[in-house]
């Protein structure tokens, strides 16, 4: 059998498997499979995708990553075809307990990361891309299989602009131009050449071809291993459906298992056991960079500095230290002051530019391969790569964000600028992390151990500064709060800039007789459950105090870790309760009632009627 008869073969058995697979869920995306069956069984069998298949954590092993993540009885297929499954196993796709999920994920190995969200899987393979030619220093490749209507993504191109600008020729994008979405044809159909102009314009080497024939397909792929200075896009048109009469190119067969896969089967030539011998890498191991140590900054008690100041200077310290920590920034570091990192060690940062969803994406693959990222913007914009953020999570990924100008103090800049539901929103995800430092010791020290913490951490930075309270030696650990004043009269709990506003009232209160207890809730997931606990049961009146939207932030957190309480006082959020304008930071803090003045007068409300 020759070699291109061989792929043929593979390809059909690629083809059938995905039916099986399907149909034993009884759910699935068959037809969305068999479009791209033909590209999979070339890059696999003709010796270009290399993995170390005994040991799929080589880090010379290739990455394949399925942005098409819906395809997953063809990825599934794929992997039983180079021996990481066996034929029982992928029998169990979609069943409850099975590895092999709706859409891949890492509990299968070699997954890096989990797909599914149409549009993300070019934009991690640009992080995994970067990692192989600015960090790792590598020659393996990264291939990403995506399907043409999540062109219409705006991450896709970010992704297209980013790989370009990189000159990143290790990254492969093979496009399954099937024309077919889930409803209805793509916009662009099969207009080939409408692709092709498209990519070009972003710098691309573009590559057109039917997606059915295996020698376009082999030369395409020698094409693209061998084009330098620039990522290989390969376009190829495809059919949904491919190979099977009742569902070939036919709408409104999107995401269901054929009617008859017997037939189907039988209509493909029957089942094959084609087992593939995947071409090895390159046996190298990745760079190391060197490091001249240090010690985390500190400041003296009663200093004036900002926590994004503290964040930058922490992070480029870090990086002294430690040669796996690298930054990324969305175009804002002399704001974040991440440019401190930059300035220290250019060769681990990475300008994302203004291109959130991107960023992320990149720390996500960065992380794939065991670095260590920071990505740092204004936190108002993780927004908009709040399901980057989401998948991330998912993925298992272990990434550190840090997001500055938080909170109506940042002043003039206005609500635009004003990130008021970010505690909220990162505290919903799952396993997430979520700190608020009050000063610049206790920042430096979070810093440190969000390089060591698993999951999504996010750190929430202050454009103003704020007074140095925490003593340099004092420990300060995730989970941890600070009790900064000691009273029982009421509990005023607090967090970054408001702690301030906190003492100032807590002094006014004590000159009136009322002692009151603040607390600087720095971490508020995991939040100190003894410490609010405590409070709860010594004091009669619980304050919150937190420049946030009153939903799902400071308040809310503590509230659930007093719910299983027997007993509880009353607890009091004072928040951001209608929109902000521009002002001074005392003018919009006095607004949304969570200065000092606002603090005492409600203590001292409350306190009397207790």
């Amino acid at each position: 059998m020759s070699d291109s008869d061989r792929s043929r073969e593979l390809g059909q058995q690629l083809r059938v498997d995905s039916i099986r697979a399907s149909a034993a869920a009884g759910s699935g995306h068959p037809t969305s499979s068999m479009s791209a069956a033909d590209l999979m069984a070339v890059l696999t069998d003709g010796g270009y995708l290399r993995w170390n298949v005994n040991n799929l954590k080589d880090p010379a092993n290739d990455h394949l990553i399925f942005s098409k993540g819906h395809a997953s009885p063809l990825y599934y297929s794929l992997l039983k075809a180079v021996g990481v499954l066996d034929d029982a196993e992928l029998l169990t796709f979609r069943k409850f307990g099975s590895r092999l999920e709706g859409h891949p994920t890492p509990r299968i190995p070699p997954t890096d990361v989990a797909t599914g969200s149409l549009g993300q899987g070019l934009p991690i393979a640009v992080g995994v891309a970067l990692a192989g030619r600015k960090l790792d220093r590598l020659p393996y490749r990264v291939w990403c299989l995506c399907g043409d209507s999540e062109l219409a993504e705006g991450s896709i191109w970010e992704a297209f602009e980013h790989a370009a600008f990189n000159g990143l020729d290790n990254l492969t994008a093979i496009i399954d131009v099937n024309r077919l979405g889930q409803t209805r044809e793509t916009m662009v159909g099969w207009d080939l050449e409408r692709h092709r102009a498209r990519a070009e314009a972003f710098g691309w080497n573009a590559i057109t071809i039917d997606g059915h024939d295996v020698d376009a397909i082999k030369a395409a792929y020698d094409e693209a291993v061998t084009t330098a200075g620039r990522p290989t896009v390969i376009i190829a048109r495809t059919k949904k459906g491919r190979g099977v009469k009742v569902v070939e190119d036919q709408p409104d067969k999107h995401g269901k298992p054929l009617d008859d896969p017997q037939a189907a089967i039988e209509e493909l030539g029957g089942e094959r056991d084609i087992q593939v011998r995947l071409a090895l890498p390159e046996g190298r191991m990745p760079h190391l960079f060197d490091t001249s140590g240090g010690q985390l900054p500190s400041w003296d008690e009663g200093e004036k500095v900002a926590t994004r100041q503290a964040y930058g200077e922490a992070l480029a310290v870090l990086g002294s230290m430690r040669g796996d920590i690298v930054a990324l920034d969305g175009e804002v570091s002399n704001s974040t002051h991440s440019e401190l990192f930059r300035e220290a060690h250019e060769d681990r940062y990475f300008e994302m530019f203004i291109a959130e969803q991107q960023m992320i994406a990149a720390a996500t693959g960065m992380q794939v391969r065991g670095w260590v990222p920071f990505a740092s913007s204004f936190a108002a914009f993780f927004s908009r790569a709040y399901d980057f953020v989401r998948m991330a999570a998912i993925s298992r990924a272990n990434l550190r964000l840090v997001g500055s100008h938080a909170g109506v103090s940042i002043g003039e800049d206005g609500p635009s600028q004003m990130a008021l539901e970010d505690i909220a929103s990162f505290r919903a995800i799952h396993g997430s992390t979520v700190l608020h430092a009050s000063d610049a010791n206790q920042t430096a020290k979070l810093v440190a151990a969000m390089a060591d913490r698993q999951g999504i951490s996010f750190l929430r930075t202050l454009r103003g500064k704020t007074t140095v309270r925490t003593p340099a030696g004092e420990p300060v650990s995730i989970g941890g709060s600070r009790v900064v004043r000691d009273g029982l009269a009421v509990a005023i709990i607090a967090c970054g800039v408001t702690v301030d506003e906190a003492v100032e009232a807590a002094d006014t209160l004590a000159s009136e007789g009322i002692d009151a207890r603040v607390i600087d809730a720095y971490s508020i997931k995991p939040i100190d459950v003894d410490t609010i606990q405590a409070a709860a049961r010594e004091c009669p009146v619980i304050i919150t105090v937190e420049d946030h939207w009153a939903e799902g932030g400071l308040g809310d957190a503590v509230l659930e870790a007093l719910a299983e309480t027997n007993q509880r006082p009353p607890v009091h959020k004072l928040a951001v309760r209608k929109m902000p304008g521009s002002g001074s930071p005392e003018e919009l803090l006095r607004e949304a009632g969570i200065d000092a003045q606002s603090i005492a007068a409600t203590a001292r409300k409350l306190t009397h009627s207790a």
